[in-house]
């Protein structure tokens, strides 16, 4: 009777023991280990929302600073460009700002009734990026990139326009120089004729005269001997005759 009531003692001992342990081990973490915890779920809770912002759309504008929200990239997502289109053709829109380089350009675009604002990137007067969004300073600085992105999109038009015209205007200057070399040409090639033709009037000239010359002196000698035989046929005529 002794040792079965010793074994239920030892018994009910083991199964204290054995509860206190669970019971320990339920207890809650310590501060540091909910802090680690907390932390952890935070991360996660930050990833999400970056995976969930890259889901949206909002990356960076091309070539410039402000990236898009994610209510921007799905309005333009939805077709900010047909909108702003289909909204010019009224008289309600204000244009605020607009700036042109080359053939690209940046505007500004003011909606009254609904204090909306688009900001719009185009080539030759076609929009190629539209972003909407009520906040002013938003606006503004989406405005100022989109400049800085049209004078660089028109660095390479502007030099190529520079280059044509610099390429034009050598080549008119060829043809101007050309056509002065071509007049100077005939010019040289009209004296040179002339020149010769001078030359062998003067030499023509130059033996005409020589022969004149010749023939004077004859005709002078000539004269002298017919005025000689005058005044020897007049004396012979007036001989014996009384001198006044």
């Amino acid at each position: 009777m002794d040792y079965k009531w010793r074994v239920r003692q030892v018994a009910l001992a083991a199964l204290l023991l054995i509860g206190g342990v669970e019971s320990g081990c339920a207890q809650p973490l310590p501060d540091s280990a909910a802090a680690n915890a907390a932390a952890q779920g935070t991360t996660q809770d930050s990833g999400a929302s970056v995976q969930q912002a890259q889901a949206s759309g909002a990356q960076p504008l091309p070539g410039t600073s402000a990236a898009l929200t994610p209510e921007e990239a799905q309005q333009n997502a939805a077709g900010n460009v047909a909108e702003l289109q289909q909204m010019i053709r009224g008289s309600e829109l204000n244009e605020l700002r607009t700036t042109y380089n080359g053939t690209y350009g940046a505007s500004l675009l003011f909606y009254g009734k609904e204090m909306t604002y688009y900001v719009a990137l185009f080539q030759n007067k076609t929009f190629w990026r539209v972003i909407k969004t009520s906040d002013e300073t938003r606006a503004e600085l989406i405005y100022r990139d989109f400049v800085t992105k049209t004078i660089q999109l028109s660095d390479v038009e502007i030099r190529r326009t520079r280059l044509e015209a610099q390429k034009a205007f050598t080549t008119r200057m060829i043809a101007l120089t050309q056509d002065h070399a071509n007049r100077l040409q005939a010019d040289l090639t009209v004296a040179r004729q002339q020149q010769a033709i001078v030359a062998s009037q003067q030499k023509q000239t130059l033996d005409q005269a020589n022969a004149l010359q010749v023939e004077k002196s004859a005709a002078q000698d000539q004269l002298r001997t017919v005025q000689r035989q005058v005044r020897e046929l007049q004396r012979q005529v007036e001989g014996g005759l009384p001198v006044h």
